[in-house]
């Protein structure tokens, strides 16, 4: 350097659009890290004062010694200070007959870690070294911010806004849980990002329902956009995939590791009267606790662009989490774009994606992502990181096909685009102890009905959300009812892939036939019609396989285990299966 040069200052370097890593931001070792606590504006633990959230910051030391003022990254989650475990006992037991209350469950307590200042690691080396700070806080009622969990009460929306009031200079920070000594975010510039994946990606959500300002952008995975799609399906008590028994009480468990002396009056108050008189694990039915914990509804002030992110083979958090917010915000004329993958839970959009998203409105670059296609579909053979843009999903290309039911579905009936009357009537038994996977694997069976198309001629492209007409009969006044759609013949190689044998799927309670709101008991033997959705998908079916729709009463993985005994009858005139498949045409051979 020359004598009297002056040291040229650290700062973003934005190349094609996308922040690029900076070698003055990368050591890690010259990061300044703290945590503090910021207030909000509710006491949900009734202990009489403004709950604070327990916040960490990560920042380059440029932002101290330089002055420099970065965008914000920003991670909320329940989990960052330790869950409770999946104990016996713990979980709903499901082995009882619909309508009638499961037996008591244990309820666990959580042994909180962590140690200050640093809530958690994640995004920070991401993120950092591309001239971001990166913000973590534990949501209200664990770790060491105050508060009561609610899974997705309004205190999970306006927490996560106060801290980002608190990064604009509208709320107050304080260095200690309970001190009075303020912390400012002087090196804030204001724009803030969020994103995290599964309950981590449901809080950048919440927070945008808020309408916060200063939250531009935020790029949710997996989220729960409502906890009664995810614990509940048009009117059925359903478990998330690989949880069968979970409830929203349960969760409430798993997450509550704030402080002990509150725990006590937070059961009583949010599990045990709130939590308890709201879930209705006897009906299933949509009520107002659910409609307050379903972030559609609550979607007016939001203005944040919107990146989601989801697997279609995602059985925990379903994909039409994703997709109803997706459709929203398109609605609503915020920018959007959606990510799908072929996977299970989780998997974000490719870094390229992200970082495209948080350079245009966390930077302001004017990178043109506003234009890009709306929707990127990891193909089936792909790699995650290897997207085929679309203009949009559904695939804007997609018609509704609907195919009726041939008679013969104790073995296999037909599934034909030409419809054909008195087709007559067809019984099932229902048997919980028999997987779905054995049902559709079986040459024939008493448990299932299931009707297939004639191999495929050509592939088939399904972009959309297929949908059931049903007409059925109960032998009693209460039962599952389970959809699946497969492709067939079935795999059970080793090396099959997750798109090979389910298409797609979905759950109904016939007694909720022509309300969510309000369920009657069946009348046995009398036929009801129900129209219902089932999953979201977006999926290539191979030349050669063909396409199965299986009806079946309760599914081991997913529904309660009424005794085994009870009979449905399908009305084959009444029921048919709607597809949304790319071109307009499915090509098969007829059945005659």
């Amino acid at each position: 350097m020359a004598h009297g040069q002056m040291a040229e200052k650290a700062a973003p370097i934005i190349e094609d659009g996308e922040a690029q890593v900076v070698e003055a931001f990368s050591d890690p070792s010259k990061w300044i890290r703290h945590d503090l606590w910021v207030e909000t504006t509710f006491d949900s633990d009734g202990d009489g004062k403004l709950d604070r959230m327990h916040v960490d910051v990560t920042r380059p030391e440029q932002t101290e010694s330089e002055g420099l003022k970065l965008p914000v990254i920003y991670e909320s989650s329940p989990y960052y200070a330790g869950t409770a475990g999946l104990d016996k006992g713990v979980f709903w037991d499901v082995k009882h007959e619909l309508g009638e209350p499961g037996k008591p469950r244990k309820h666990p307590e959580v042994t909180r870690l962590g140690e200050r200042p640093i809530i958690s690691n994640s995004q920070i080396m991401t993120w950092v070294p591309r001239g971001y700070i990166v913000v973590h806080s534990s949501s209200p009622g664990t770790g060491l911010s105050d508060g009561a969990p609610t899974v997705g009460g309004d205190n999970e929306s306006l927490a996560p806004k106060a801290v980002i009031d608190w990064l604009n200079g509208r709320a107050k920070g304080f260095t200690e849980r309970d001190g009075d000594k303020e912390v400012k975010a002087y090196w804030s510039t204001g724009k803030v990002g969020m994103t995290g994946t599964s309950y981590n990606g449901t809080i950048p959500l919440a927070a945008a329902t808020t309408g916060a300002d200063g939250l531009e952008a935020i790029i949710p995975i997996a989220p729960n956009t409502s906890y009664y799609h995810y614990y509940r399906s048009n009117g059925l008590v359903r478990s998330p995939g690989g949880y069968l028994g979970e409830d929203i009480d349960v969760l409430y468990d798993f997450i509550h590791s704030g402080d002990e002396s509150k725990r006590a009056r937070n059961n009583e108050v949010v599990r045990d009267t709130e939590m308890k008189n709201g879930q209705d694990r006897i009906t299933g039915d949509y009520n107002d606790f659910w409609a307050g914990r379903d972030y559609l509804n609550d979607m007016e002030p939001m203005k944040a662009a919107l990146l989601m992110s989801h697997g279609f083979n995602d059985w925990n958090v379903m994909p039409e989490h994703s997709y109803r917010i997706y459709k929203k915000a398109k609605e609503m004329g915020l920018p959007t774009q959606i990510y799908y993958h072929q996977n299970g839970h989780g998997g974000p959009p490719p870094i390229s994606m992200m970082n495209r998203w948080f350079t245009r409105y966390l930077f302001d670059v004017e990178n043109g992502v506003e234009n890009d296609p709306k929707a990127w579909i990891v193909r089936e053979n792909d790699n995650k990181d290897n997207p085929t843009p679309y203009s949009d999903y559904p695939n804007p290309d997609a018609q509704d096909i609907t195919l009726y039911l041939q008679k013969g579905g104790l073995q296999f009936g037909g599934l034909s685009s030409k419809k054909s009357k008195n087709k007559g009537k067809e019984t099932l038994v229902d048997d919980h102890n028999v997987s779905g996977a054995d049902l559709a694997n079986a040459e024939s069976s008493q448990n299932r009905l299931l009707y297939v198309t004639a191999p495929l001629t050509e592939d088939v492209h399904i972009s959309g959300v297929p949908k059931i007409k049903i007409k059925l009969a109960s032998s009693k006044p209460a039962a599952n009812l389970s959809v699946w759609v497969v492709s067939l013949p079935w795999s059970e190689a080793l090396n099959s892939k997750i798109t090979d044998n389910i298409i797609t799927r979905g759950w109904a309670d016939p007694q909720n036939h022509s309300s969510l709101t309000e369920s009657k008991p069946l009348v046995p033997g009398k036929f009801y019609e129900m129209e219902f959705e089932l999953m979201p998908d977006d999926q290539i079916i191979p030349k050669g396989q063909q396409i199965g729709l299986m009806i079946f009463s309760s599914d081991k993985e997913f529904t309660l285990w009424p005794n085994p005994g009870t009979e449905l009858t399908v009305d084959l005139d009444g029921t048919e299966l709607m597809l949304p498949i790319v071109g307009g045409s499915i090509d098969f051979v007829e059945h005659d």
